[in-house]
């Protein structure tokens, strides 16, 4: 049986000059907000990272995630993604273990391998290793998650005689997802056996690893498919997008500032070919109640999605410019997804 269709909320906790507002301010008004979406119906909270922007782009998602959870009853936690070579893997399955306990089981976890390189230069990496960390990294994880006794010997990570403690409370650890630009994250996914975070063409990130769970007799369909979808509701398009448009084009900027960084002709998300027509859709959906729920409802169909999550705050708005939006959403929209 399919999972139930579950809708949340993204934040990078990015903060520009133009919002007025100092990073105190900032953290306090979102998590003003959560505490109150979490009331109508917010199902999910995500976090991404990234690392020594001037923009203050959330570099520790856990403690916010903490924090959230001591003012939340239903909403779970979790990433899009979590840079698994910036983080080592047995602090981070005891980090979740605190956060799963705190929540009361409301902790999940996006992977992903990062490849932005100011970050690497930054951590003391090379680029090159973010593969081989990446892997051991989440097969340190599953062994962390079994909350057994064990030792791991690879070429990243040598660990001995571990237990993680407290133990989780949620059996087997937090749900694990993999994010996937291509088709080798695709297949990186099916191998753990983890839930799927595409992001690139559907031929690359998506149906390799449908393909390969079928081979291997799973069944995709009982796995979750999410993705950062966003949506703004809005009765006059003309007076509320275009400033969630400059935004969104701010955000963007940053992610082609890396891109650039990469060259070699690399582009949408630092994989070749991953053009922006082949991507599977992250554009805003803006208009009426009735617009939103027919695209997104079209979209959840298309690609089987489970999770779907819209950026919330858009860098340089201030959470309370998109409260009205975000009510619509979960009072009039959602429900007709569902």
């Amino acid at each position: 049986m399919r999972p139930h269709l579950r809708v949340g909320l993204v934040y990078d906790f990015r903060n520009t000059s133009a919002t007025g507002m100092d990073n105190p301010s900032l953290y306090a008004a979102i998590m003003d907000q959560v505490a109150w979406l979490d009331g109508l119906g917010l199902d999910l909270v995500w976090f991404t990272e990234h690392h020594f922007l001037e923009d203050g782009y959330l570099p520790s998602w856990i403690p916010v995630a903490g924090a959230l959870a001591a003012r939340t009853k239903h909403a779970r936690f979790s990433c899009d993604v979590c840079l698994l070579p910036f983080n080592h893997p047995i602090r981070l399955a005891e980090d979740l273990a605190v956060l799963d306990n705190i929540s009361g089981g409301r902790v999940e976890v996006g992977l992903g391998m990062g490849y932005a390189p100011h970050e690497f230069r930054g951590f003391g990496l090379p680029v090159s290793r973010r593969v081989s960390l990446t892997d051991e990294g989440i097969a340190v994880l599953k062994q962390c998650f079994t909350g057994e006794r064990f030792s791991f010997s690879g070429k990243r990570y040598e660990c001995s005689d571990v237990v993680i403690r407290p133990g989780y409370v949620q059996p087997g650890g937090p749900p694990l997802w993999v994010a996937a630009m291509s088709e080798a994250g695709a297949r990186r996914a099916a191998r753990f056996d983890t839930n799927l975070l595409p992001q690139g063409a559907r031929s690359a990130a998506l149906d390799p690893w449908r393909a390969e769970l079928v081979a291997t007799g799973r069944d995709p369909d009982t796995k979750r498919v999410g993705i950062i979808r966003s949506c703004l509701v809005t009765d006059d398009a003309e007076r509320d997008w275009p400033p969630v448009r400059a935004a969104e084009r701010y955000r963007m900027s940053v992610y082609a500032r890396f891109q650039a960084e990469i060259g070699g002709g690399v582009s949408a998300g630092g994989v070749r070919g991953n053009t922006d027509a082949a991507r599977i859709p992250q554009s805003w959906v803006v208009g009426d109640v009735e617009h939103c729920a027919a695209e997104l409802g079209a979209f959840i169909r298309e690609y089987g999605i489970t999770d779907l999550v819209s950026w919330a705050v858009p860098p340089g708005m201030r959470p309370e410019q998109m409260n009205r939006s975000l009510e619509r959403f979960f009072r009039d929209v959602v429900p007709r997804l569902r």
